[in-house]
């Protein structure tokens, strides 16, 4: 057989995905991959029943369907603090979503779109570690080399001048997780501001991924880098509807940016996937159209899940951080591998040894760090009440290892 390519043989393949598949061989809970298992809204559902007769079943426009990227600007443009493709040979701010938009297959592909758009062969990219586990392999399917900035447990805070330093060894860009999947950091408008003065001052991109932006919990706020003084013409926004919305399954991301990259990401989304599912698209304009109360109802509910979910933890005896955003807590299982029965073990096989033995499908830490991080397990809590109850009942029983 004539060799494959070496570039996949830098990267695994997703260990998230990978423990879904044994939770789901061996019956457990999963607590793994962050998708919830509660319905969309009933409107949604709603809209999708009519679309699934009424159409449309054929090819949209490539770069999304005009109604939903109409939709998506004008819900956008409220966290971003302008018009989203303003047509600037008109009368002043009239939208325009052919510009400054593309419609993707998930995040996940809005994501890839962007280091293809912005990388050549051999560009440094910045990565904070921990990080989601795409990003490293998106660097390298980029053909970039990414630059790992360690945020710091149990703050995650990070030391702005390795950032400079990155910048300085010419990194192109610098991805920016915000809220942070898995460490649930929500960056301060300050941090944003040190970061993106860096981008202006390097003449680089700033490439956000903003799936989590409605989870952020009291008194954290969150802000787009996009709308900061001067940071559109520099920021790549990344973001999807499969958290907001609970449609995981409908993979319906986006992309905004400046004209003229959204332009070149245009044609590397057109040969990627071709476009988003247009039934899916005609449907989920229905959400995109909620009034604020949505979200503000979605924060509350997720607020309620988290507090519910580490007094759970408490009540237990593990040891877990507190995140600002998200649905991800990480587990500290250090005093797990220091009992005789695991010594020696990894995190991957500890996460292995819950799903057979207490039911319960974790993700290993290892796989978001780039330092030699085993001792930490990332769960999630986007599950309804009894299911929270029947995995604490689960957990529980590790301490019967003591």
């Amino acid at each position: 057989m004539p060799q494959l390519s070496k570039r996949v043989e830098n990267f695994t393949d997703s260990v998230i995905r990978r423990m879904t598949r044994i939770s789901d061989e061996y019956g457990a809970i999963n607590l793994s991959q962050g998708f919830p298992d509660f319905d969309p809204p009933k409107e949604i559902m709603d809209a999708l029943a009519k679309a699934a007769y009424a159409g449309p079943h054929q090819y949209s426009v490539t770069y999304g369907a005009d109604n939903f990227r109409e939709a998506l600007a004008r819900k956008q443009e409220k966290a971003i603090g302008r018009k989203i493709d303003p047509d600037k040979e008109g009368f002043g701010w009239q939208p325009d979503p052919d510009r400054e938009i593309v419609v993707t297959c998930g995040s996940t592909e809005a994501m890839i779109v962007a280091m293809m758009t912005i990388c050549n062969p051999g560009d440094k990219v910045m990565v904070f570690s921990p990080f989601y586990e795409n990003y490293g392999a998106d660097a390298i399917l980029s053909g970039a080399e990414p630059i790992y900035i360690p945020l710091v447990p149990p703050t995650y805070e990070f030391d702005i001048r390795l950032v400079e330093e990155g910048f300085r060894q010419g990194a192109k860009a610098i991805i920016v997780c915000n809220p942070s999947n898995p460490c649930g950091k929500v960056f301060s408008e300050e941090e944003l501001m040190a970061i993106g003065s860096l981008a202006v001052k390097y003449d680089a991109f700033v490439v956000t991924d903003e799936v989590y932006e409605h989870m952020v919990y009291a008194p954290n706020k969150h802000v787009c880098m996009a709308a900061l003084p001067g940071m559109y013409e520099h920021t790549i926004t990344c973001n999807s509807l499969s958290k907001t919305y609970s449609i995981t399954g409908w993979r319906l991301g986006y992309l905004i940016g400046p004209e003229e990259v959204i332009e070149a990401a245009k044609k590397v989304h057109d040969f990627l996937t071709v476009g988003a599912a247009a039934p899916l698209q005609e449907a989920a304009v229905a959400g995109l159209n909620f009034p604020e109360s949505y979200y503000q109802q979605l924060l509350k509910i997720y607020t309620e899940k988290r507090d519910y979910f580490l007094a759970g933890l408490d009540r237990i005896g593990l040891e877990h951080n507190v995140p600002q955003g998200t649905y991800f807590v990480l587990i500290d299982i250090q005093k797990f591998l220091d009992l005789p029965k695991f010594q020696g073990w990894t995190d991957l096989e500890f996460c292995e040894w819950m799903i057979q033995n207490i039911g319960v499908a974790a993700v290993p830490g290892s796989s978001f760090f780039k330092e030699e991080v085993n001792h930490l397990i990332r769960l999630h809590f986007a599950r309804e009440k009894e299911t929270i109850d029947e995995a604490m009942e689960r957990l529980a029983k590790l301490q019967e290892l003591f």
